[in-house]
Order: C-alpha cells, then sequence, then structure tokens
C-alpha cells in the first residue's frame, strides 16, 4: 500500500535533489565506508539523488550527517550500523560525512553535526543530535518504520553494503497489492475512484486488510481534500465539543505526523461528550488507530486513555 504524501513538521524537503530521470537505485557510485550489508556511505549529490532520495520512495532510509571531529557522531554510526544488519533490509543506513562534503550540509540546510534523518518520500525528517543507548535507538527506529508503514512506506531492501553481489543492483521489493486499480487510484489522487474500488472489494471480502486500510487513507485524504488547515483550528476552537470540527482537525493533525495530539483531542473529546456525539468520536479515533498502526506504542497508549475516559 502506498498513499501520495508522507509529511512532518520540520521535514526537509529532497525535491530538489532528484533528477528529471529518475536513476535506478544504487547508481551513485561505491560505497567506501562499508559496515554492514545495509550501511553505506553517500559521496556526491548524484550518489544522494540515487542512494538516498529514490531509494526513499519505497523503503525508509536513515541518513546520518556527520564529522570525525564531531563529539559522538562515530559512536551514533556505529550503532546505526549495527542496527541496520539487525532489522535486515527494513531500512537503510546512509553515512554523510560533511567535513568532506561540506557543499551537501550547506545545500539541505543542515544545522550542524552530528544529525540523524529519516529520509521518507523524498523528506528529511530530523530524529536525534547525540547518542543514545542502544535500545533507545531500536525503538525510535520501531517507531520510524511503524510510522513509516501506516503511509505505504514497507518495502524492504536488497543488501547494499561490501557484503552484498557486487554485481547486485540492490532493488527495493514490496509486496504486490492485491487491488492495484484501487492502489493506482490513490496515487493518482482519483480519491473517489479508490474509495469505491476497496468499498467493492471489501463487500466481496469481508475484513480484508489490505482494502481496509486503503479505504481508511483514501477517506482520510478526501475528509482533508482542500481544507485550509488554520481556519478548521479556528473553528475547532470556537466550537470545542463539536464533533465534526474537532474529527477535521484531528485528521490534520494526523497528516502532519502529530499523532499524540491527534488522539489526545479526540479522547478528551469523548470524555466531555455523551450518546450519538460520543460514539462519532469514538469511531472515528478507532480508525485513526486503524491507519497508524495497532502496535504502535501511542495506539496502544491511547486506547487505554479512551477506555479510562469511556468508563
Amino acid at each position: 500500500m502506498t498513499v501520495p504524501q508522507f509529511s512532518r513538521p520540520g521535514a526537509i524537503d529532497l525535491s530538489a535533489f532528484r533528477a528529471p530521470a529518475s536513476p535506478p537505485p544504487g547508481a551513485g557510485g561505491t560505497h567506501p565506508g562499508g559496515g554492514g550489508p545495509y550501511a553505506f556511505d553517500v559521496v556526491g549529490e548524484q550518489a544522494l539523488r540515487a542512494d538516498v532520495v529514490e531509494r526513499s520512495m519505497s523503503v525508509v532510509v536513515l541518513v546520518s550527517f556527520w564529522s570525525a571531529q564531531a563529539p559522538g557522531a562515530v559512536e551514533i554510526n556505529t550503532t546505526l550500523t549495527k542496527l541496520s544488519t539487525e532489522f535486515a533490509g527494513r531500512f537503510l543506513f546512509a553515512r554523510v560525512d560533511v567535513g568532506a562534503q561540506p557543499q551537501l550540509a550547506q545545500a539541505l540546510g543542515i544545522p550542524q553535526v552530528p544529525l540523524v534523518v529519516a529520509a521518507l518520500r523524498g523528506q528529511l525528517a530530523p530524529l536525534l543530535q547525540d547518542p543514545l543507548p542502544e535500545a533507545e535507538m531500536r525503538a525510535i527506529i520501531e517507531q520510524v518504520l511503524q510510522a513509516a508503514a501506516a503511509n505505504g512506506i514497507s518495502g524492504t531492501a536488497s543488501p547494499v553494503g561490501p557484503t552484498a553481489d557486487k554485481d547486485s543492483d540492490a532493488l527495493v521489493e514490496e509486496p504486490e497489492s492485491k487491488h492495484p486499480a484501487a492502489e493506482a487510484a490513490l496515487l493518482s489522487g482519483d480519491l473517489d475512484t479508490a474509495i469505491a474500488a476497496y468499498s467493492e472489494a471489501l463487500q466481496a471480502t469481508p475484513g480484508d486488510e489490505e482494502a481496509v486500510l486503503g479505504l481508511a487513507q483514501a477517506e482520510l485524504l478526501k475528509r482533508t481534500q482542500g481544507v485550509d488547515p488554520a481556519a478548521a483550528r479556528q473553528e475547532a476552537a470556537r466550537n470545542p465539543d463539536a464533533v465534526e470540527a474537532q474529527t477535521l482537525v484531528a485528521d490534520l493533525e494526523l497528516l502532519d505526523g502529530q499523532v499524540d495530539d491527534a488522539f489526545s483531542r479526540l479522547i478528551e473529546l469523548v470524555r466531555r461528550t455523551a450518546g450519538d456525539e460520543r460514539e462519532a468520536a469514538r469511531r472515528h479515533l478507532v480508525e485513526l488507530f486503524l491507519l497508524v498502526g495497532d502496535s504502535d506504542l501511542r495506539v496502544l497508549k491511547a486506547r487505554q486513555s479512551l477506555a479510562n475516559a469511556l468508563f
């Protein structure tokens, strides 16, 4: 499953680095840094396009902007290289030595190093700047992967590092969609067609997980299409107990990556309302849980808070 856009506040747009004709993954040259089958070094703008931007369309790429002179940078790289091997292709780890390539850091507006970001659909979302215990880094990676999967980025990469076959092109493979026509409509922004196609699939096979998720994604995008976020927030502030106004802002918050804010907004709405309004708010919140994923720690926490609000 794929949705048209992944975005979060503070993301750094990499679209300017996309080549007019997309080069195949791995076209950026060799990766002299080595260190693991799913870790590599990025040398030059062409490699940034091919090895980070293009790959990030299908698989999560964590990027470390580092320098040998920056305290903690080597420690961060060592831990993430190890974890990239452990996760076996669920994410790739790219290292950009800005000490040797200051022009890349300047072009991307990297404020300081070390800095680790997640590359998703051509955008860089900052993750961390200081070394963390391995367990904490692992937990952060799991959260990034869950958020990416909720937005359709669930590919698994082939090895790209020095232990990979030197003739391998490190292609990224994604599971084949069971509903290609519906997915194509969703990707093209034809949301009415996507909704109709996924609804038809669910009539034929109730409980089809891919169709359930696809329909929820299409309906979310349909509800927020053409909405002025500022106006929607003003309306919600004026009417704190209006279910339609609050659920719309929760949708916008979810799309912006403000998952906890969206959940909290609807949990408090459930707490304040009763009857049909409370049930409408609860159902909407449960649909947002589906979009994020039941295994996400934020969903587990919010489910407990919802139960407390209900009872």
